[in-house]
């Protein structure tokens, strides 16, 4: 009996440099019949980069409920689509999520591939322990942010958690008035771009460091668990 052909492949990309992406991903999105892209004209510039002619298709966390229905069908008919999120691994903090629920409803195979996902680089890089951990993603902006927080008061674990540079410090200063002044925090940045950056010490000495100039990049934060 022959293996049941993939209709829906999950593709990392790279999360900065270019050149961390895989053979297997490249042969992915060469083939694929079309590639499921968060925002195309960033998925483009990986594409051109690798002389990569594959068509895009706009999907992303805006408009995947009414676009979602239409993809199952066409991988019903036949159809080989790759995802891929502007950065990373689809549906870490990205869209995908949905569509792989939908899919297997429909016992559409899929196929994820290994690659690039920011927090591993940076939990490691912390120092922190990496035996056990929990990724908490983007917090909450305003409703539910403070009860999300509290939440992980007792939390032994390491946590790791996404951030945008405009909230940065704020994060900061909201952990360590809840988490205390002794906690430890490792913050990366642009990890492997040219400007990678990776700070480390108690949150005092973190945000003291973040209010010396203008904070850019993607960013990713490590916080020691409750000793």
């Amino acid at each position: 009996m022959e293996a049941e052909p993939t209709s829906l492949y999950l593709v990392p990309t790279p999360i900065g440099n270019l050149k961390d992406i895989t053979l297997r991903a490249l042969e992915i999105l060469q083939s694929a019949d079309a590639v499921l892209a968060e925002d195309t004209r960033v998925t483009s510039k990986l594409l051109n980069h690798y002389d990569i002619k594959t068509k895009l298709i706009s999907f992303h966390a805006h408009n995947e409920h009414k676009v979602i229905s239409n993809i199952i069908e066409e991988l019903k008919s036949g159809k080989v689509y790759a995802q891929v999120s502007d950065a990373g691994s689809p549906a870490i903090s990205d869209p995908g999520f949905l569509l792989v629920r939908e899919a297997l409803a429909e016992g559409i195979k899929i196929e994820s591939l290994p690659g690039a996902t920011a927090f591993v680089p940076a939990l490691v890089k912390s120092g922190f322990s990496s035996e056990r951990f929990i990724f908490e993603g983007f917090l909450p902006h305003k409703k539910g942010r403070q009860k999300r927080i509290t939440s992980l008061l007792e939390e032994e674990r390491t946590m790791i958690f996404y951030e945008s540079p405009y909230r940065l410090l704020k994060t900061l200063e909201q952990f360590k008035e809840f988490f205390g002044e002794e906690r430890r925090v490792s913050v990366s940045r642009e990890i492997t771009k040219i400007y990678e950056e990776t700070i480390t010490g108690s949150l005092p000495e973190v945000i003291e460091h973040y209010k010396k100039g203008t904070i850019k990049g993607e960013i990713v934060l490590v916080l020691e668990g409750k000793s």
